[in-house]
């Protein structure tokens, strides 16, 4: 493989980067991924050493696989880990702690499913999905509709583990507010149609229960700790969905937000070149860097030939160009890129690019999602 960017550029990837609690070695985050290998919930000594290995590797910044509060369906897999318990958050001690002796910097992924599909196999949670309206799918009923009790009961769930994640030592913490899962459902008019205080008919009315969300784990971890919120527009129960549709209705959706509490944006898109708004070639994090102020984190298909939807349908990936997103970082779109199934497959990516290995980088092998490489 030919050289992909010059060194100069190449270096813009390895600046550090400090807000409040992070303060990280490089820009490269890796993306939270689920993997599910977390027996009845409780991260393994394999799940540790995955980790490790990434910090090991030099990644900047690692994001754990979503990792559910303590709510009855607030998952719908038995090995997807738990943030609640004392043996799970025992296995998370061990993960943040081998991740700091190898030099790495870690947040967990907070997250609550919201109404989903049943996992492929067959397992159910002790009670039914739970979201805004208990729709699945416009339309389409999967759950029921949380009460006001229900609301709030969550939100002081995600507040117990924001204060867990600060206890045990992590870095950071992000919230999962997108793909479609609960925080994300409530944003959705397609899945919320509330007629109380936590629906309406503007993005921004939608918006409450993330912004209460945010506030309070904010209150629970204190103004020093940095607050990641992962946005997108797009959803895992249909891609074409555009929240925001204009760079001002996206403004309205995210500086409340970032009022409440949130330091760093993650934007995902599919394919991060994509511009977000017809006028302009910024993408998602560009924009929502404009319009907010914020730091932002970009991801989307960094590096890799196709999106990763692929992936959950037996494809693999062939490495390719980081030329346009070094241009896009140069020019100062984002503050983070987050890389998922390169590092997947390869701990050592961040590595490679840095010492200037570029022929080595391997692209994503599907068979990696078998194993805990």
């Amino acid at each position: 493989m030919k050289t992909l960017a010059d060194l100069e550029k190449v270096e813009a990837l390895f600046r550090p980067f400090d807000l409040k609690s992070l303060h990280l070695r490089n820009r490269i985050v890796m993306a939270p991924m689920t993997r599910a290998f977390s027996p009845q919930g409780v991260p393994t000594d394999d799940v540790t050493a995955y980790y490790r290995r990434r910090a090991e590797g030099e990644v900047g910044l690692i994001l754990s696989e979503g990792t559910v509060i303590d709510r009855p369906a607030s998952s719908n897999e038995p090995n997807i880990p738990h943030f609640y318990g004392d043996q799970a958050l025992a296995g998370w001690k061990k993960v943040i702690d081998s991740v700091h002796q190898a030099g790495g910097a870690m947040a967990p992924q907070l997250w609550h499913m919201g109404v989903m599909q049943p996992s492929q196999s067959g397992w159910l949670p002790s009670q039914p999905f739970e979201g805004p309206s208990g729709y699945v799918m416009p339309g389409q009923t999967g759950g029921v509709a949380m009460t006001d009790t229900d609301i709030a009961d969550t939100i002081a769930a995600f507040a117990k583990a924001a204060a867990d994640a600060k206890r045990l030592g992590f870095d950071s913490l992000e919230i999962h507010g997108a793909h479609g899962y609960l925080v994300d459902q409530f944003f959705w008019e397609g899945l919320n149609t509330r007629t109380d205080a936590f629906g309406g008919k503007t993005l921004a009315e939608r918006s409450r229960f993330g912004v209460e969300v945010v506030k309070a784990m904010r209150a629970a971890v204190g103004d020093d700790f940095a607050i990641i919120l992962r946005l997108s527009q797009w959803k895992q129960q249909d891609f074409t969905v555009q929240l925001a549709k204009t760079p001002q209705e996206l403004e309205a959706w995210l500086n409340p937000l970032a009022d409440a509490g949130v330091d760093i944006f993650h934007c995902s898109q599919r394919r991060f070149w994509e511009a977000e708004f017809e006028g302009s070639d910024l993408n998602f994090a560009g924009w929502a860097k404009k319009v907010s102020g914020k730091a932002t984190i970009t991801v989307g298909s960094i590096g890799l030939n196709s999106d990763f939807m692929g992936a959950f349908q037996g494809q693999s990936s062939q490495a390719s160009s980081i030329d346009e997103l070094l241009r896009r970082m140069d020019r100062g779109d984002f503050d983070l890129v987050a890389i998922g199934r390169s590092l997947l497959s390869d701990p050592a990516w961040v590595k490679k690019v840095r010492e200037g290995r570029l022929e080595e980088l391997s692209g994503f092998n599907n068979q990696s999602l078998a194993t805990l490489v």
